[in-house]
């Protein structure tokens, strides 16, 4: 993770202090992070100096990913859900061969660790806090759903009947269906929330922060029917709300560890479960410029000291991107805010570090000034995400 370390370097020198990442967890086939095989283990291929190893301290996780990661390899990657029935349904004396081949998979996540704690400890050195991606959901195909599968909504098969996703919204007219599986709400609470608290200690001990992604799903999660290739029939399921932040925050040092992530179509409801808690929560510029700016929740103006402030997320065009494809609307209103001879990226850049919030983050793709072609993702859609890559000589600015 020497690259890790540079890129370090470069923030500390251009005076920020945080930097916020996309989740470190295995992407899936498609590259996303926000459907991994693991809601614990870290993609290993961004780990490559060999000569550190570093022991796991906690083990609620790691065999299950050896086991499912070898067992995965020898079936030829399919999915655990079409492994022979001894292994998809985990019987111990299945299970108890593959047990002594999982070495490589173990060493790979302390290796992980060991690289990890010490790109940790430079970003500390420099002033620079971390800031992790949870998403809510995992991967049906997942080795959390293979080991816990008492904690999902599945049949006996292993088979989900609804998927999570969200309505259609401004994002996309028919909704995303993301595939990954429901929770057992009654479940999780019937064992003590053990596996939510499990993970939120995990991505503490990488992270000085983290964003829950789709921080509404604790409220209530959108049900799509499987076999369905939309969103638009799903129904909203209730979710654990106030007693299960509970339980997340014994595992926290402050409810400031925690950012919510709390867009798209928000009840009143979900942003008092938020402030409830002391959470903060999102704010993003590029849904500030239309409709009612009196009440605008992402107008500069509105945005809360209880709040991340962002130009745009993962999930959004670059900010030039955005501009180019505004409406006059849009432009009209943000030129309003403009300094004289500012570019509108520019003012979008010093919009977002002038608001009440407590943190502003700006993506490196805005930083860079760069446009549609190099966005992150486009939500609803399946090819052509997660690809984009700066190169060093970017960053000479």
């Amino acid at each position: 993770m020497a690259s890790g370390q540079r890129f370090i370097d470069w923030l500390s020198e251009k005076k920020y202090d945080a930097w916020q990442m996309l989740p470190l967890t295995p992407p899936d086939r498609l590259g996303s992070p926000y459907a991994s095989p693991s809601a614990f283990a870290g993609w290993t291929e961004l780990s490559y100096q060999e000569k550190y190893v570093e022991l796991i301290e906690e083990e609620y996780w790691l065999e299950d990913w050896a086991l499912y990661s070898a067992i995965k390899k020898s079936q030829n990657g399919s999915p655990w859900y079409e492994w022979p029935i001894e292994l998809r349904d985990r019987h111990p004396e299945a299970l108890s061969h593959w047990k002594n081949q999982i070495s490589t998979y173990v060493e790979q996540q302390e290796k992980f660790q060991a690289n990890w704690n010490i790109l940790r400890s430079y970003a500390h050195s420099k002033n620079i806090q971390l800031i992790g991606d949870c998403p809510i959901f995992v991967s049906h195909d997942s080795a959390d759903v293979w080991a816990h599968r008492e904690l999902f909504l599945l049949d006996e098969s292993g088979q989900p009947e609804f998927v999570a996703g969200v309505p259609p919204d401004y994002f996309s007219e028919d909704g995303q269906k993301w595939g990954t599986v429901l929770y057992d709400w009654s479940a999780h609470e019937k064992y003590n929330w053990r596996w939510w608290k499990e993970r939120i200690q995990r991505m503490l001990r990488l992270y000085d922060r983290v964003r829950i992604d789709h921080f509404r799903g604790f409220h209530s999660s959108w049900a799509i029917p499987q076999e369905d290739e939309h969103a638009r029939n799903g129904f909203w399921q209730d979710g654990p709300k106030d007693i299960l932040i509970e339980a997340l925050l014994e595992c926290t040092r402050n409810s400031n560890q925690i950012i919510a992530e709390d867009l798209g179509i928000i009840p009143p409801e979900v942003i008092n479960l938020r402030k409830r808690h002391n959470l903060p929560g999102m704010a993003v510029l590029q849904f500030g410029f239309e409709g009612d700016l009196d009440t605008n929740p992402h107008h500069p103006r509105n945005i809360l000291h209880d709040q991340v402030t962002y130009t745009g997320t993962h999930d959004n065009d670059t900010t030039i991107g955005w501009y180019n494809q505004a409406t006059n609307e849009i432009k009209s209103n943000l030129s309003e805010l403009a300094n004289e001879g500012e570019k509108p990226l520019e003012t979008m850049l010093r919009l977002a570090q002038s608001t009440d919030a407590g943190l502003a983050i700006i993506p490196i793709q805005d930083i860079l000034g760069l446009d549609s072609s190099c966005r992150m993702n486009a939500p609803g859609t399946v090819e052509g995400n997660w690809d984009w890559k700066f190169i060093w000589s970017d960053l000479i600015l």
